[in-house]
């Protein structure tokens, strides 16, 4: 606490708030890494977050008494839902622009819009006591902390999909720079032609990243909808703003999704900055704003900067056309 500022407050809420972006931007970031500019993600956050919504209320479909079914049940059917959703608009996106070779950014917002009118459409038709009580087994702290410690309130009192997309950037983080199946990604996302031409198949790397990048980011609308909203906030949930920034977190941390997570929570702070600042409305509304202008500053800092690390996937947009290699 620092005066009346309640700093251990606003860092917890960041981290919190923040996950959502994190989850949607390691699923953009590999996604894009395998050339592919996917501004559908909006749409399959909201499609993981009813993917998630379906796997609660299928686990309490299947048990009659609904305070005694297994914790570890809700989260492991409402996550393999969620990715599968997720998965399965990726799949739609993936079917368009690799194998059809439309354009990327067309079918991206066509995903979004769809995605987000499915949600709104089908979230309806679940019971919202159903949700509440399956999300009550995300929002409790993973590790039963309530204390008053500043270590333990900022590391330990999250939810269990909080640790889950830190060890996913991790994991990310190593698969794109130390293993051969992130070298040839990355091939796949500079230069496909030359990837084609030394025996990779593009096609299926595109494929696999993009169904991979749809179920990570899916879990961004699950952890919203069952951990930020305490399930309270199914059916109105604006997941798909969330996205768009998740989209602009990609660009801030320059496709690393070991910066991602300190982007995140940047971000997140952003979010929550109004409600621990006595401000005024337009004051907020440059808190809302921020995180666009970072993006801004750092695609101009990129371009200056002209090094290969910090650029965008040379391919990034184009679809790839073997016949013209």
């Amino acid at each position: 606490m620092i005066g009346s500022f309640n700093l251990v407050g606003l860092i917890v809420d960041a981290i919190a708030i923040g996950t959502v972006y994190l989850l949607g931007c390691i699923g953009e970031t590999l996604t894009e890494k395998a050339g592919n500019l996917n501004l559908g993600i909006p749409g399959i956050m909201c499609c993981g977050a009813l993917g998630g919504g379906f796997g609660i209320w299928l686990c309490s479909d299947k048990c009659t008494d609904l305070a005694a079914s297994p914790a570890y049940m809700y989260v492991l059917v409402s996550i393999l839902c969620s990715m599968l959703f997720a998965a399965a608009a990726g799949l739609i996106y993936a079917l368009f622009t690799v194998t059809l070779k439309a354009n990327q950014s067309v079918v991206g917002l066509v995903l979004t819009t769809f995605g987000i009118g499915v949600f709104r459409f089908f979230a309806k038709k679940i019971n919202k006591d159903i949700i509440f009580s399956g999300a009550h087994y995300y929002f409790k702290n993973l590790f039963g902390y309530e204390g008053d410690n500043i270590f333990g309130k900022i590391f330990l009192s999250h939810g269990i999909l909080v640790y889950l997309a830190i060890i996913i950037a991790i994991c990310a983080a190593f698969l794109l720079n130390k293993t051969k199946v992130g070298l040839n990604l990355r091939a796949v996302g500079e230069n496909p032609a030359t990837a084609d031409a030394v025996g990779l198949n593009v096609s299926a790397y595109k494929y696999a990243f993009i169904l991979i990048g749809s179920s990570i980011s899916g879990l961004g609308g699950l952890y919203y909808v069952m951990d930020k909203s305490d399930g309270t906030n199914f059916t109105e949930a604006a997941i798909d703003s969330f996205g768009w920034m998740a989209v602009a977190l990609v660009i801030a941390t320059m496709w690393k999704p070991l910066v991602s997570i300190f982007g995140s929570i940047l971000f997140g702070a952003f979010y929550v900055m109004p409600a621990y600042l006595p401000l005024s409305r337009n004051m907020n509304k440059l808190f809302a704003i921020a995180p666009y202008v970072i993006t801004v500053v750092v695609l101009i800092v990129i371009r200056f900067m002209n090094q290969k690390n910090n650029q965008p996937p040379a391919s990034l947009g184009l679809s790839y056309f073997r016949e013209e290699r």
